[in-house]
């Protein structure tokens, strides 16, 4: 028998969803893997949209299941991910019922068909809805709550409610006015453009010229708080897929980009082609790695949880745990101590993650400044930064959900800017 159309981008799904849930891997990783099998670009598209609402929406999927079941569906058993499923095609994506369930009930592959079909039909009968905002995972919800209060998490509720919007850093932010018109979209500080809805965005105007790239409002933050670099030296850490040290580029400094991917790298490589800007390319483990010479500045982008783009990622949400935390940190800790060294004395030490874990911001930078006294906080000023976002109380950059809410929010991020002393 022939499954229905469409059947087969539910499986590719199905799997997804299983690669995050069981193995811990990013979305993103799992998605080439799982869609091996859909020829259509439309279709791996939206299986990728699919495991994403589902993520978006699992704790609020999960409790509708419980209440349609005496005995509860184990959370690793195929019809629960697969009721999951269904379910959200249904009450977030707008799918006819009788569609949802006739494409879910093959993935089930000679398991418990009539249990899925039975607690479905139970629930499309109660003509249910899912809460708005959704809700986060309660793991997610204490430590943030411990961390930041209640308010940030109700914040974050919204956040992960609204499919966020595309920044774009201008490569000339001189041209901020005449891009904003060109594009159809709306500025929020000098240098970006913000679209709602941008579609296939090699078709946009700019994007051949090499006018501007991709990037998100809060990452663009970490180099432009290192101000012009009128030739001077800067090492990108981390460098890959780019956006800062095209940044870094288009404000005169003379970059070197370290990245340990060469796939990465090759895509840095092109987008450095795309828009004319220079930069020394290197492959290595910067754990290994060693500058010829120190340079003015170093921007340490570190690998962290990416906790703070859930709202784009939401897997982050189910993989990433107190564990995954503190080994990242750790990590973190060893490539501060090395960037330190690669420092001229007087130059600028730029720190950034995408987390909104304080064991990978704050504590960071606290252990660091007491285990290295020949260095010092540059403090950011609130004119520094774009409206709406303003710099702690020691002078660093924490960006949570809220600000810019009703433009459609930004990224968690943290950021510290740091002075080498000259002793």
């Amino acid at each position: 028998m022939t499954d229905p159309v469409g059947t087969a981008t539910r499986r590719a799904a199905l799997k997804m969803l299983d690669a995050v849930m069981r193995r811990g891997e990013a979305l993103d990783r799992a998605q080439h893997a799982a869609t091996q099998g859909l020829r259509n670009p439309a279709d791996r598209a939206h299986a990728v949209v699919l495991a994403a609402e589902v993520l978006r929406h699992l704790p609020d999927l999960d409790a509708l299941i419980d209440s349609a079941t005496r005995q509860r569906i184990p959370d690793d058993a195929k019809s629960r991910m697969v009721l999951r499923l269904a379910l959200v095609q249904c009450l977030a994506l707008g799918t006819p019922p009788h569609a949802a369930i006739a494409t879910a009930l093959p993935l089930v592959d000679g398991g418990p068909k009539r249990l899925v079909h039975g607690v479905f039909g139970t629930l499309m009968r109660s003509e249910p809805e899912l809460p708005a905002p959704p809700a986060l995972p309660d793991d997610v919800t204490a430590r943030w709550a411990d961390q930041w209060g209640e308010a940030m998490v109700e914040a974050a509720r919204g956040a992960i409610a609204q499919h966020p919007p595309i920044d774009l850093t201008l490569r000339d932010a001189s041209n901020t006015g005449r891009m904003v018109d060109a594009l159809g979209g709306v500025s929020l500080g000098a240098g970006n453009v913000r679209l709602s809805d941008p579609g296939n965005i090699t078709t946009l105007p700019g994007f051949d010229e090499g006018a501007w790239w991709v990037q998100d409002l809060s990452a663009s933050l970490p180099a432009k708080l290192l101000g012009a670099g009128e030739g001077r030296t800067v090492l990108d850490l981390c460098a890959a897929p780019g956006g800062k040290t095209m940044q870094l580029a288009a404000a005169g400094w003379d970059v070197t980009g370290v990245d340990i991917s060469a796939k990465r790298l090759e895509r840095l490589e092109a987008n450095l082609a795309r828009t004319g800007l220079p930069a020394h390319l290197v492959q290595g483990d910067i754990e290994k790695w060693q500058p010829q010479a120190p340079a003015d500045a170093v921007l340490l982008d570190a690998p962290c949880s990416a906790t703070g783009i859930f709202r784009r990622h939401p897997d982050v949400l189910y993989r990433i745990g107190p564990r995954q935390i503190a080994e990242l940190a750790d990590l973190q800790a060893r490539l501060l101590d090395r960037a330190a060294d690669w420092v001229k004395p007087g130059g600028l030490l730029l720190y950034a993650t995408c987390s909104l874990e304080r064991a990978e911001g704050e504590d960071r930078i606290a252990d660091f400044l007491a285990r290295h006294s020949d260095f010092a906080r540059v403090p950011v000023s609130a004119d520094e930064l774009c409206a709406g976002f303003t710099p702690n109380m020691e002078g660093d950059v924490r960006i949570l959900p809220g600000p810019l809410a009703e433009q459609g929010g930004a990224d968690g991020f943290f950021i510290a800017r740091l002075r080498k002393l000259t002793i």
